[in-house]
Protein backbone atom coordinates (compact mmCIF):
# COMPACT_ATOMS: atom_id res chain seq x y z
CA UNK A 1 0.00 0.00 0.00
CA UNK A 2 3.09 2.37 0.57
CA UNK A 3 4.52 1.35 -2.71
CA UNK A 4 1.16 2.32 -4.25
CA UNK A 5 0.67 5.62 -2.22
CA UNK A 6 4.21 6.69 -3.23
CA UNK A 7 3.77 6.09 -7.16
CA UNK A 8 0.38 8.18 -7.08
CA UNK A 9 2.48 10.74 -5.45
CA UNK A 10 4.82 10.72 -7.97
CA UNK A 11 2.32 11.10 -10.73
CA UNK A 12 -0.08 13.56 -9.23
CA UNK A 13 3.48 15.63 -8.78
CA UNK A 14 4.39 15.07 -12.22
CA UNK A 15 1.43 16.38 -13.61
CA UNK A 16 0.42 18.93 -11.61
CA UNK A 17 3.02 21.08 -12.74
CA UNK A 18 1.74 23.32 -16.39
CA UNK A 19 5.59 22.24 -17.92
CA UNK A 20 6.05 19.11 -16.53
CA UNK A 21 8.92 17.08 -18.65
CA UNK A 22 7.88 15.49 -21.80
CA UNK A 23 9.03 15.59 -25.21
CA UNK A 24 8.25 17.88 -27.58
CA UNK A 25 7.03 15.59 -30.60
CA UNK A 26 4.98 13.50 -27.96
CA UNK A 27 1.30 13.84 -26.77
CA UNK A 28 1.32 13.01 -22.90
CA UNK A 29 -1.67 11.76 -21.57
CA UNK A 30 -1.46 11.25 -17.96
CA UNK A 31 -4.30 9.35 -16.72
CA UNK A 32 -5.32 8.48 -13.04
CA UNK A 33 -8.36 6.22 -11.85
CA UNK A 34 -10.23 6.45 -8.37
CA UNK A 35 -12.10 3.00 -7.44
CA UNK A 36 -14.90 3.93 -5.26
CA UNK A 37 -17.94 1.84 -4.26
CA UNK A 38 -20.22 2.21 -7.06
CA UNK A 39 -18.41 4.36 -9.26
CA UNK A 40 -14.94 4.54 -11.36
CA UNK A 41 -13.22 8.21 -11.42
CA UNK A 42 -10.80 8.89 -14.25
CA UNK A 43 -9.54 11.87 -14.83
CA UNK A 44 -6.99 12.34 -17.74
CA UNK A 45 -4.66 15.59 -18.46
CA UNK A 46 -3.51 16.01 -21.46
CA UNK A 47 -0.29 18.04 -22.85
CA UNK A 48 0.98 18.38 -26.27
CA UNK A 49 4.68 18.63 -27.19
CA UNK A 50 5.35 21.81 -29.24
CA UNK A 51 6.19 19.79 -32.51
CA UNK A 52 2.85 17.70 -32.04
CA UNK A 53 0.26 20.65 -30.65
CA UNK A 54 -0.44 21.82 -34.72
CA UNK A 55 -1.84 18.69 -35.05
CA UNK A 56 -3.76 18.57 -31.88
CA UNK A 57 -5.24 21.45 -32.51
CA UNK A 58 -6.77 20.11 -35.55
CA UNK A 59 -8.41 17.34 -33.80
CA UNK A 60 -10.08 19.92 -31.24
CA UNK A 61 -10.68 22.89 -33.77
CA UNK A 62 -13.21 21.15 -35.86
CA UNK A 63 -14.36 24.65 -38.36
CA UNK A 64 -10.45 25.21 -38.76
CA UNK A 65 -10.78 28.65 -37.47
CA UNK A 66 -7.65 28.90 -34.70
CA UNK A 67 -10.31 28.92 -31.75
CA UNK A 68 -11.31 25.93 -29.52
CA UNK A 69 -15.02 26.61 -28.20
CA UNK A 70 -16.45 24.53 -25.48
CA UNK A 71 -18.66 22.55 -27.33
CA UNK A 72 -15.45 21.40 -29.40
CA UNK A 73 -13.69 20.65 -26.59
CA UNK A 74 -16.52 18.71 -25.77
CA UNK A 75 -16.75 17.41 -28.87
CA UNK A 76 -13.29 15.86 -28.63
CA UNK A 77 -13.58 15.03 -25.21
CA UNK A 78 -16.78 12.56 -26.56
CA UNK A 79 -14.57 11.38 -29.45
CA UNK A 80 -11.60 10.20 -27.40
CA UNK A 81 -13.67 7.61 -25.17
CA UNK A 82 -13.87 5.60 -28.74
CA UNK A 83 -9.82 5.20 -27.93
CA UNK A 84 -10.71 3.74 -24.25
CA UNK A 85 -11.64 1.18 -22.90
CA UNK A 86 -12.86 0.69 -18.99
CA UNK A 87 -13.85 -2.64 -17.74
CA UNK A 88 -14.32 -4.56 -14.12
CA UNK A 89 -13.99 -8.37 -13.70
CA UNK A 90 -13.75 -8.66 -18.05
CA UNK A 91 -17.46 -6.02 -18.21
CA UNK A 92 -17.02 -3.16 -19.88
CA UNK A 93 -17.89 0.45 -18.45
CA UNK A 94 -18.92 3.11 -20.55
CA UNK A 95 -17.56 6.29 -19.76
CA UNK A 96 -19.30 9.39 -19.01
CA UNK A 97 -18.00 12.70 -19.76
CA UNK A 98 -17.92 14.61 -16.73
CA UNK A 99 -16.32 17.71 -17.33
CA UNK A 100 -13.73 19.25 -19.98
CA UNK A 101 -11.59 22.60 -19.49
CA UNK A 102 -8.08 23.56 -21.26
CA UNK A 103 -5.76 26.32 -20.59
CA UNK A 104 -4.85 29.07 -23.01
CA UNK A 105 -3.81 28.43 -26.71
CA UNK A 106 -0.79 30.10 -25.90
CA UNK A 107 -0.24 28.32 -23.09
CA UNK A 108 -0.65 24.65 -25.01
CA UNK A 109 1.17 26.28 -27.91
CA UNK A 110 4.57 26.89 -26.25
CA UNK A 111 4.45 23.54 -24.00
CA UNK A 112 3.02 24.85 -20.92
CA UNK A 113 -1.03 24.01 -20.67
CA UNK A 114 -3.03 20.98 -20.29
CA UNK A 115 -6.00 19.55 -21.28
CA UNK A 116 -8.22 18.32 -18.16
CA UNK A 117 -11.05 15.65 -18.90
CA UNK A 118 -13.04 13.58 -16.29
CA UNK A 119 -14.71 11.28 -16.51
CA UNK A 120 -16.78 8.83 -14.76
CA UNK A 121 -18.50 4.91 -14.98
CA UNK A 122 -20.75 3.03 -12.81
CA UNK A 123 -19.05 -0.07 -10.87
CA UNK A 124 -20.89 -3.47 -11.42
CA UNK A 125 -21.78 -4.81 -8.49
CA UNK A 126 -19.49 -7.67 -6.49
CA UNK A 127 -17.02 -8.32 -3.69
CA UNK A 128 -13.70 -10.09 -3.00
CA UNK A 129 -11.32 -9.62 -5.84
CA UNK A 130 -11.53 -8.08 -8.66
CA UNK A 131 -10.00 -6.84 -11.69
CA UNK A 132 -10.28 -3.84 -13.38
CA UNK A 133 -8.58 -3.04 -17.21
CA UNK A 134 -7.77 0.39 -18.57
CA UNK A 135 -6.66 0.72 -22.17
CA UNK A 136 -5.89 3.81 -23.80
CA UNK A 137 -4.70 3.80 -27.61
CA UNK A 138 -5.39 7.37 -28.87
CA UNK A 139 -3.20 8.96 -30.96
CA UNK A 140 -1.28 6.24 -30.92
CA UNK A 141 1.89 7.05 -33.06
CA UNK A 142 2.42 10.20 -30.97
CA UNK A 143 1.08 9.44 -27.64
CA UNK A 144 3.18 9.21 -23.99
CA UNK A 145 0.65 7.35 -21.54
CA UNK A 146 1.08 7.34 -18.03
CA UNK A 147 -1.25 5.43 -15.64
CA UNK A 148 -1.95 5.31 -11.79
CA UNK A 149 -4.63 4.14 -9.43
CA UNK A 150 -5.67 6.01 -6.35
CA UNK A 151 -5.21 5.62 -3.15
CA UNK A 152 -9.06 4.69 -2.37
CA UNK A 153 -10.65 6.97 0.39
CA UNK A 154 -13.36 3.85 0.93
CA UNK A 155 -11.90 1.20 3.77
CA UNK A 156 -13.59 -1.69 2.01
CA UNK A 157 -11.38 -1.51 -1.20
CA UNK A 158 -7.63 -2.32 -1.24
CA UNK A 159 -5.50 -1.67 -3.64
CA UNK A 160 -3.36 -4.92 -4.92
CA UNK A 161 -1.27 -5.58 -7.95
CA UNK A 162 -0.65 -3.05 -10.65
CA UNK A 163 0.88 -3.81 -13.85
CA UNK A 164 1.48 -2.27 -17.56
CA UNK A 165 2.75 -2.94 -20.67
CA UNK A 166 5.51 -1.68 -22.11
CA UNK A 167 3.97 2.15 -23.32
CA UNK A 168 1.08 2.13 -20.51
CA UNK A 169 -1.25 1.79 -23.34
CA UNK A 170 -2.79 -1.18 -21.02
CA UNK A 171 -3.57 -0.97 -16.99
CA UNK A 172 -4.14 -3.79 -15.01
CA UNK A 173 -5.43 -3.38 -11.26
CA UNK A 174 -6.05 -6.08 -9.07
CA UNK A 175 -8.48 -4.95 -5.77
CA UNK A 176 -10.22 -6.42 -2.90
CA UNK A 177 -13.98 -5.06 -2.21
CA UNK A 178 -15.58 -5.79 1.09
CA UNK A 179 -18.76 -5.40 2.49
CA UNK A 180 -21.61 -7.03 4.38
CA UNK A 181 -24.69 -7.67 2.88
CA UNK A 182 -28.02 -5.23 4.55
CA UNK A 183 -30.23 -6.99 5.96
CA UNK A 184 -33.87 -6.63 4.65
CA UNK A 185 -37.04 -5.90 6.18
CA UNK A 186 -37.85 -9.16 6.27
CA UNK A 187 -35.09 -10.43 7.67
CA UNK A 188 -35.10 -8.31 10.32
CA UNK A 189 -39.06 -9.53 11.07
CA UNK A 190 -37.77 -12.95 11.01
CA UNK A 191 -35.20 -11.75 13.75
CA UNK A 192 -37.54 -10.01 15.54
CA UNK A 193 -39.54 -13.41 16.09
CA UNK A 194 -37.20 -15.42 16.70
CA UNK A 195 -36.21 -13.61 19.66
CA UNK A 196 -39.73 -13.20 21.00
CA UNK A 197 -40.38 -17.34 20.58
CA UNK A 198 -36.90 -17.31 22.57
CA UNK A 199 -38.50 -15.38 25.60
CA UNK A 200 -41.30 -16.97 25.56
CA UNK A 201 -39.28 -20.63 26.04
CA UNK A 202 -37.73 -19.12 28.79
CA UNK A 203 -40.42 -17.99 30.52
CA UNK A 204 -41.78 -21.33 31.70
CA UNK A 205 -38.27 -22.21 32.02
CA UNK A 206 -37.65 -19.41 34.41
CA UNK A 207 -41.09 -20.19 36.49
CA UNK A 208 -40.41 -23.48 37.45
CA UNK A 209 -36.96 -22.58 38.36
CA UNK A 210 -38.06 -20.27 40.76
CA UNK A 211 -40.40 -22.67 42.13
CA UNK A 212 -37.71 -25.44 42.82
CA UNK A 213 -35.72 -22.70 44.60
CA UNK A 214 -39.03 -21.55 46.72
CA UNK A 215 -39.30 -24.68 47.78
CA UNK A 216 -36.13 -25.94 48.62
CA UNK A 217 -35.78 -23.17 50.58
CA UNK A 218 -39.15 -23.81 52.92
CA UNK A 219 -37.58 -27.22 52.94
CA UNK A 220 -34.44 -25.38 55.13
CA UNK A 221 -36.52 -23.27 56.79
CA UNK A 222 -39.09 -25.94 58.19
CA UNK A 223 -39.25 -26.24 61.90
CA UNK A 224 -38.64 -29.56 63.19
CA UNK A 225 -40.53 -30.87 65.92
CA UNK A 226 -39.13 -31.66 69.58
CA UNK A 227 -38.33 -35.52 70.61
CA UNK A 228 -41.06 -37.03 73.21
CA UNK A 229 -39.08 -38.83 75.86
Amino acid sequence: MRAIAVGTAALLLSVASPAFAHRTDEYLQATTIAVEKDRLAVQMRLAPGIEVFPRVLALIDADGDGAVTEGELRAYAQRLTNDLSLSVDGVRLPLRLVSSKMEALEALEDGRGTIQLAFDAAAPRGSGGRRLVFENHHQRPMAEYLVNGLVPRDPAIRLGAQRRNYDQSVYRLDYTQSGAVASTPSDQSWSRMWWWLAVAALIPLTRLTMKVRMGQRRGRLAVVPPREN
